[in-house]
């Protein structure tokens, strides 16, 4: 066993992987794997204030804010190398509602790809993900996520409902909740069958999905006081294997 699956946290991820797909690492477990505390979950949470507005959306929404970025990661070595800016793109076969064009979004902040808390977080991830999948050379893509709810706009997390990204692991990490109501996770088989659902709640509440086996969906969020602002923010990695 390598020191990340040998935690008990990462053993419950690599055994959950491997069997039906789907697994919560709850924030107490990631913390505890990643070295960090509530002061750290603190610190990188102010990174979702400088996220722009997503202009892309084909439903017209304006509910959407992120960045976007990507890391090649040598999980044997734990070496993380930050890749040049360029434009995301989804096949219209994987994303329904906005694949099929390029799509370039503002790039990650220098601050937040040399936070800490983000290296320590993808390191122990890609070594779970080299325990199932037998490789350590991984594709890591970052979307930072903030999620805003009005009582003239719902937010939608997945707003193309139930679905796949086109890669080998996913993972959605929650970084806050402010004011908001809903935001249900779900995983299912291919064929359907439920596997789990949950609401991420705590800063460090941690979804994980094989998404060549899985689909995974989001319930929109709306907010609990009318009269404030109401968001939900998330940090959704996605690891293809090279």
């Amino acid at each position: 066993m390598t020191t990340a699956v040998a935690h008990p946290a990462a053993a419950d991820a690599v055994n959950a992987l491997a069997g039906t797909g789907g697994h919560l690492m709850p924030a107490a477990a990631l913390s505890s794997l990643a070295g960090v505390d509530a002061d750290d979950w603190a610190r990188f949470a102010a990174h979702w204030n400088e996220l722009t507005l997503d202009t892309y959306m084909a439903d017209n929404g304006t509910y959407r804010f992120r960045r976007y970025g990507q890391f090649e990661l040598d999980s044997a070595a734990e070496e993380l190398t930050l890749l040049a800016h360029a434009p995301y793109r989804q096949e219209a076969d994987i994303n329904t509602l906005n694949g099929g064009i390029e799509r370039l979004f503002d790039p990650l902040t220098d601050s937040f790809a040399d936070d800490p808390l983000l290296r320590s977080v993808l390191v122990r991830l890609g070594r779970i993900f080299s325990a199932i999948d037998g490789t350590t050379s991984w594709n890591v893509k970052l979307h930072p996520y903030r999620i805003s709810a009005s009582v003239d706009q719902k937010g939608q997390p997945a707003p193309e409902g139930r679905h796949r990204d086109g890669v080998t692991f996913i993972t959605s990490l929650m970084i806050g909740r402010a004011n908001v109501t809903g935001g249900e996770s779900g995983v299912y088989t291919d064929e359907g069958e439920h596997l789990l659902t949950t609401t991420l709640s705590e800063p460090g509440d941690l979804l994980l999905g094989d998404d060549r086996r899985t689909l995974h969906s989001v319930t929109p969020v709306q907010p609990v006081d009318p009269e404030r602002a109401a968001h939900r923010d998330v940090l959704v990695i996605a690891y293809t294997a090279r």
